[in-house]
């Protein structure tokens, strides 16, 4: 080799090392949904019937998202997550794909893997999908993602891993485009967090690693087994009296139990101190025998696929060593789709935010506590069920009705029997209370009983309706801040903020495109 090569080489490893050492670090990104998971099915909102002592230890010790929005129904709200954007701008606001559909989440649409590979992370999808799969390129892999391990659907039989859809029954179950029929008789929880772990063992930290696990639970199996959980657990959970909410109850464990086999996997890879981790639901739960299912909204009035607080307000908490201001209920106005921009902004690629997106970035505000800026919150806008809803400041107007009606109650159960006991102990010796304990002393009894206090929502349900609501015959209005519950209709008493709401509903529909059907 010459001098003039020799040197050369020099000087472009030289440069390839500079470039390195100026690269800024980025955070890991751990993103779990949880599937149709109510607002009073977690312990820190004040139930203490299904214990989610992971999941409780990582709200107590990160931020509890108080006032955070999701939509109705799982596609929309995936692709909110995805994208950055309101699913009435992205053709996904009615209903949910089905595997047969000849449709999915636009493939003009960039989402979140394709921002964060090109940041250099190392992107893995493991469980649900549900954005479209009647083409390849519709699917994880063709869409950001280095690999995705789970089902494309909406839900599946959480042993025999098929779809039972409307007309058609088949498998689906996949390790990227391949059929994995070989976990049979596994469940899918299980094999989900299996699949997370894994992916953190054996992730090399040269480069940051995006994971994004969308667990089937909770959501109703298929009708033959619609609330699947391994019977020794089932006939464990003593406190849960009914039949089917003790069923979800086990669901909801192995979904807490994965939490925290996730979270100590982490701290063991040596990584908890640079990552982020993001849980959510996609929607409200559904109450009451609705889709099969137990979930708990209480006290909100409404399920899932309706457009009251128990059908869009959402569980969801942020933990990370990287918030100077944590250990707290936050009650800053946040939307499911400001995920997007707020994640780009924890890692450091504040410039990448679309201009063209609706979500906001929320990381500075989480970050340092201070207000949100994000002011109202469309919940959505459905032209084929006629129905919309919109938030302003404290006011919330309703238009329409789902199901002509019939699910506009209030459903429990509310989880605050005397005779129940909420186990603050269990949550410190959780495995996730563990492993964050050594960057946050949050888990202390007081601490968490404060925080778990300030994160219930109360109603009176005494008061009397100023008007009865009849969404489907006018509009109906609520304070969402004083009256959490929706009990008040007071469009009678303020038609000016009903004509504005109703105006800028219209303005908003304006700029929707035809939803993809």
């Amino acid at each position: 080799m010459s001098w003039f090569q020799s040197s050369l080489k020099l000087i472009t490893l030289m440069f390839s090392l500079n470039v390195v050492i100026c690269l800024p670090q980025r955070p890991n990104i751990v993103f779990i949904v949880a599937d149709d998971l109510g607002w009073n099915d977690v312990g820190f909102h004040g139930s203490s019937q299904i214990a989610t002592p992971n999941i409780d230890a990582l709200a107590y010790s990160g931020i509890i998202l108080n006032n955070y929005y999701v939509t109705p129904v799982c596609t929309p709200s995936r692709s909110a997550i995805m994208t950055g954007k309101h699913p009435i701008h992205t053709g996904m606001q009615h209903s949910v794909l089905y595997g047969a559909e000849p449709r999915g989440l636009p493939l003009s649409e960039k989402i979140l893997p394709e921002y964060l590979k090109e940041l250099g992370y190392r992107t893995h999808a493991v469980g649900k999908w549900h954005l479209g799969s009647y083409k390849k390129e519709y699917t994880p892999i063709y869409r950001g993602f280095d690999s995705h391990f789970g089902f494309w659907t909406g839900h599946q039989d959480y042993n025999d891993h098929t779809a039972n859809e409307t007309g058609m029954w088949g498998l689906d179950f996949r390790r990227n485009m391949d059929i994995a029929s070989e976990y049979h008789g596994r469940y899918s929880t299980d094999l989900f967090t299996e699949e997370a772990v894994r992916i953190i063992d054996e992730h090399s930290k040269d480069r940051p690693l995006f994971l994004y696990l969308a667990h089937a639970a909770v959501h109703s199996a298929n009708p033959y087994n619609a609330l699947p959980a391994p019977d020794s657990l089932i006939a464990s959970l003593v406190n849960v009296t009914d039949y089917y909410r003790r069923r979800f109850a086990g669901m909801l464990t192995k979904l807490d139990d994965s939490v925290g086999q996730v979270v100590e996997a982490i701290r063991r890879k040596g990584m908890l101190h640079d990552t982020i981790i993001v849980f959510t639901t996609d929607n409200g739960g559904p109450a009451a025998g609705f889709n099969l299912n137990a979930a708990s909204n209480w006290p909100f009035r409404g399920v899932k696929n309706t457009l009251w607080e128990g059908g869009v307000r959402g569980v969801g908490l942020v933990w990370s060593p990287l918030l100077k201001n944590s250990s707290r209920v936050s009650d800053q106005m946040m939307h499911i789709s400001d995920w997007l921009p707020t994640l780009l902004s924890a890692a450091k690629a504040k410039d990448r935010i679309p201009e063209s997106i609706d979500g906001i970035d929320m990381w500075q505000s989480l970050n340092h506590g201070t207000v949100s800026h994000r002011t109202f919150v469309l919940h959505n806008i459905d032209d084929i069920y006629n129905v919309s809803a919109l938030t302003i400041g404290d006011w919330k107007l309703v238009k329409g009705s789902t199901y002509n009606g019939q699910w506009d109650g209030w459903y429990g159960p509310s989880g605050r029997d005397e005779d129940l006991h909420y186990n603050v102990d269990a949550v410190m010796k959780s495995s996730a209370g563990k492993a964050v304990s050594a960057f946050s002393k949050a888990l202390n009894p007081t601490n968490m009983l404060n925080l778990r206090n300030l994160a219930e929502v109360k109603c009176n349900f005494s008061r009397e309706t100023e008007s009865a609501c009849l969404p489907m015959v006018s509009p109906c209005l609520f304070n969402i801040k004083l009256d959490p519950c929706e009990f008040n209709n007071v469009a009678s008493l303020h038609a000016n903020i009903v004509t504005r709401l109703q105006e800028e509903i219209q303005k908003l529909n304006e700029t929707a495109g035809p939803s993809c059907q």
